[in-house]
């Protein structure tokens, strides 16, 4: 099978440092890299490091911390479309899952670290729903379904959840 436009995902070398891509900075920037995006997919990478702020007594990742390394999968996901449109994505928040669901109870220390992203909804409105998976050499460790939201102004949406 050849590749169509609408399956195409460009290789690693094609994307820019992840900081370049996220705005999450310091300690909450949370992947290591893009390797594969596609129109509607992504494969993103992610070190667990003893020493990082949420490191445990073993050096793991609390498998909780899985729901932000999908969501910046998924921001990673609308930044590189938006650039490769020659623009810049909006501003979003994680709606929430309604069922994340984790293998263990955390990610071992310098786990290298698969999350896989893929958009099962967009509606115009700003509203997405993505299918994530978070692999170690080849072994589900988690899985979810979460929703997120881009609004045309981000600042009055977050200026009516303040005040709401």
């Amino acid at each position: 099978m050849t590749a169509t436009p609408e399956t195409r995902a460009e290789t690693s070398e094609a994307f820019p440092p992840i900081d370049t891509i996220l705005p999450h900075r310091g300690t909450m920037l949370l992947l290591d890299g893009v390797s594969a995006c596609g129109d509607e997919t992504l494969t993103a990478h992610a070190s667990v490091h003893g020493n990082a702020w949420y490191a445990d007594d073993n050096g793991a990742m609390p498998a909780w911390i899985g729901i932000e390394l999908m969501a910046q999968g998924v921001a990673a996901h609308v930044a590189l479309l938006a650039m490769r449109a020659g623009g810049r994505a909006r501003p979003g928040v994680l709606l929430g899952t309604r069922s994340y669901k984790a293998h263990a109870s955390a990610f071992a220390c310098d786990a290298q670290l698969t999350v896989n992203v893929q958009e099962v909804l967009r509606s115009d409105e700003g509203h997405s729903a993505y299918e994530c998976t978070i692999d170690h050499d080849g072994t589900r460790c988690a899985d979810a379904v979460i929703k997120v939201f881009q609004p045309n102004d981000f600042q009055t949406f977050i200026e009516g959840s303040i005040s709401s």
